[in-house]
């Protein structure tokens, strides 16, 4: 189950997994502004989704440029 991965590997899987949440999140926020006129409260579910992307997209950001962003108050 275990599998050894050099650096390299694991920053590659990293940036894959940002890339990967970056283009969710880019989805969800369109989902919910195209369903905001007809049907709010599921332009609402999409919205909190487009946020929970953009949360892992900066943890991963985090990870991958330590310091690069200030943190929010």
């Amino acid at each position: 189950m275990s599998e050894v991965v050099d650096s390299g590997e694991l920053l590659r899987r990293i940036q894959r997994a940002r890339a990967c949440a970056r283009e969710e999140e880019r989805e969800w926020l369109a989902r919910s502004e195209s369903l905001r006129q007809g049907d709010p409260a599921e332009a609402r579910d999409a919205a909190v989704r487009s946020l929970a992307y953009e949360a892992v997209v900066r943890v991963l950001d985090e990870v991958l440029t330590p310091g690069r962003h200030e943190p929010e108050s």
